[in-house]
């Protein structure tokens, strides 16, 4: 099931956004037999709180009003889960992180990242892969992981006309 991203054209209460990755990723570590801790899940709230990527210093300063001992590792072990089972994706200019909008389905990142207010829209187009993975094979390249990453402005950023 697709989550709301970023550049949703219609208003929309983000507290679905959040609502909807949490029933998400509790299914999904129900289905695989995992263990979606209270910490985990406050790391993804935290994360889909905004549509703007968010960085591992920012959650944790964020645990630490709930969780008085978190340290960096407790941040960086559940964002490595997070990312192991699909429900986040590292946006690597950014050093941050964001919601997978497509936890469920196996895919490779493509972000479009606004220059202005730094929210970010995952893509996922099957022929930009395609195309990768072509064009790669074409130079005799065995690409392996990609993640794509433009860089613009949103719709409410940019100027109209």
């Amino acid at each position: 099931m697709p989550l709301p991203h970023a550049f949703t054209v219609e208003p929309h209460d983000h507290q679905d956004c959040i609502d909807t990755a949490i029933d998400v990723a509790t299914q999904i570590c129900a289905e695989r037999s995992m263990r979606f801790t209270k910490i985990r899940q406050r790391v993804l709230t935290l994360i889909w709180s905004g549509h703007q990527p968010i960085g591992a210093y920012a959650i944790l300063e964020a645990l630490k009003s709930e969780y008085p001992r978190a340290a960096p590792p407790t941040v960086y072990r559940a964002l490595d889960f997070l990312i192991e089972i699909g429900l986040i994706h590292r946006i690597e200019s950014m050093n941050a992180f964001v919601g997978c909008t497509h936890p469920d389905e196996r895919h490779t990142g493509q972000f479009l990242i606004c220059e202005s207010c730094g929210a970010a829209a995952e893509l996922d187009d099957p022929s930009i892969n395609d195309a990768v993975q072509r064009s790669a094979g074409e130079l005799g390249f065995l690409a392996q992981r990609q993640m794509i990453e433009v860089t613009g402005l949103c719709p409410d950023c940019r100027p109209n006309g």
